[in-house]
């Protein structure tokens, strides 16, 4: 495999001993960093997804708190820890099925043991490449590179990477050193959050890597794009944590009466109506969190136990 280009100065061992000395010199101090427990790692991980890491840190205690092993999880009623994850604004509220069905798997599938492998960790319920690599990274030192938006960042500005994800997957292998993916994961995907956002901190913090970078070296940040995320106020998915956390709290509920719940202007007939209800109670039907059961004069709505 060809080494990944970069600025004609750069020297890949030295790069790499400056990151990780910038790393272990200080860095954010997450509780998930202090941890190789895969279980917490994996809910840390998944309540990361698209969700700012001040909200993560407070939900990730109280979650493990309440949940303290894959064993407690699976035991739980489900939605309880769909209750929990909308209460604490954590994104799609599948994710916390999806969680929820992965401890289940982990002790009746693999006799509570942990999966170790990025492979083997696939298996589990809305695990995905890239967080089955991460936990195998941060719990058993055992994963490959992490790519994220962030480490994207760092390649295409520090070593002119090409905007494609192949380019990127082969540049981060190929950087980090052997053996080594707790370290060298945590520690470039600081760099890129810390120091090389979009827009660049290379002096005020100071970037470890400034020697090193190609952008620094041409004035030239450019960098590739990276989605926003959409506003939680007023969209489907605060509507939909409303929700389930009304029929959480109230039980079974007639379709015009849960509408007033989570909506001041709800209107039957109205823009935000008993159709625009209908659309987010089918979403939330498809994914397994809640049931819909029409009568003849009314419909009712319950969360799926």
């Amino acid at each position: 495999m060809s080494e990944p280009e970069r600025a004609p100065s750069t020297d890949l061992d030295a790069a790499r001993e400056t990151l990780t000395d910038w790393y272990e010199e200080g860095h954010r101090e997450f509780p998930w960093r202090r941890t190789d427990d895969p279980y917490e790692i994996l809910v840390s991980e998944v309540m990361s997804q698209q969700t700012q890491l001040e909200r993560v840190e407070e939900a990730w205690g109280a979650f493990l708190e309440r949940w303290p092993t894959t064993e407690k999880l699976a035991a739980a009623d489900r939605s309880e820890v769909v209750g929990f994850w909308s209460d604490h604004r954590l994104g799609y509220n599948n994710r916390a099925k999806y969680l929820h069905e992965a401890a289940r798997q982990i002790e009746e599938e693999f006799d509570g043991e942990f999966p170790r492998t990025p492979d083997e960790l696939q298996e589990l319920q809305g695990v995905g490449p890239y967080t089955a690599n991460a936990v195998a990274s941060f719990a058993f030192n055992a994963g490959d590179a992490v790519v994220d938006t962030n480490v994207k960042r760092v390649l295409h500005r520090a070593f002119d990477v090409p905007d494609d994800d192949a380019a990127f997957e082969e540049a981060a292998n190929e950087l980090m050193p052997e053996g080594e993916s707790r370290i060298w994961n945590n520690a470039i995907m600081e760099l890129g959050g810390v120091v090389c956002r979009k827009t660049p901190r290379c002096d005020e913090e100071p970037c470890p890597w400034r020697e090193h970078c190609h952008a620094y070296e041409t004035g030239d940040f450019t960098a590739p794009d990276v989605p926003t995320q959409p506003s939680f106020e007023g969209s489907r998915r605060q509507f939909r944590g409303r929700i389930v956390r009304t029929l959480g709290e109230h039980g079974p509920t007639p379709l015009d009466e849960l509408g007033p719940r989570i909506r001041v202007d709800y209107a039957p007939a109205g823009e935000y109506g008993r159709e625009w209800l209908r659309g987010l109670l089918a979403d939330l039907s498809d994914e397994g969190l809640i049931e819909i059961e029409e009568h003849e004069d009314d419909t009712i709505t319950r969360l799926r136990h």
